[in-house]
């Protein structure tokens, strides 16, 4: 994929209303929940609850989910190498900016290579990005196969898919790891907004409001 060309002439505005007063008038903080891992991981199943959990405790959330996404904002990106950093990248800018307006902000994505991560990482400040791999095994993911791809990537007429014919870089050193193929949903659901309240971006439940 060809590199964009770049904007030129364009300043970036301080605006008065900072991320502070952002979070100051929610009540909590904000970071990204980067779920990755192989598809019919559970990526957005675990998001999902996750999200609702928050919702359920008054705190400001969005998912962004990599199928949803790719409907619109990324509706012109394939599935090549290329696209797929590209496609990375701008995610990583807008969970920016949702982290910016102070929101617990969930992202359900494929993601497969270690570097992209690290770009979206070093977009952030520390403690802001949570690196949730989704380590279920592969061969769980393709028994459960919900959209019927992995079937199609055996029989040939799907290809670049990751797992199969294209690879998936393990992080190497998550936030936490999750797989849903031993423990059920709402058991890791919990898991991770317990890492939320530990780390102080949300508050424990009976302090919740």
């Amino acid at each position: 994929m060809e590199a964009p060309e770049k904007a030129t002439n364009v300043t970036w505005h301080a605006h008065q209303v900072n991320r502070a007063e952002r979070a100051r008038i929610k009540g909590h903080g904000a970071a990204v929940l980067w779920f990755t891992g192989l598809s019919g991981a559970g990526k957005s199943t675990i998001a999902n609850a996750v999200e609702t959990l928050l919702n359920e405790r008054g705190v400001h959330t969005y998912l962004l989910d990599g199928d949803n996404v790719r409907h619109g904002l990324n509706g012109n990106l394939g599935f090549s190498a290329e696209d797929r950093v590209e496609n990375i990248r701008r995610l990583g800018e807008v969970a920016k900016l949702m982290v910016d307006a102070g929101l617990v902000t969930l992202t359900a994505f494929i993601s497969p290579y270690r570097a992209d991560r690290a770009r979206v990482r070093e977009l952030l400040e520390p403690g802001e990005f949570i690196e949730i791999h989704c380590d279920t095994p592969l061969a769980t993911c393709e028994a459960r196969d919900p959209k019927g791809l992995y079937r199609k990537a055996r029989a040939g007429e799907i290809r670049d898919f990751t797992g199969i014919d294209a690879p998936y870089e393990t992080p190497e050193a998550p936030e936490l790891v999750l797989d849903s193929g031993a423990r059920d949903v709402a058991a890791l659901a919990r898991e991770v907004v317990h890492y939320l309240e530990t780390h102080g971006i949300v508050g424990a439940a009976d302090s919740a409001a």
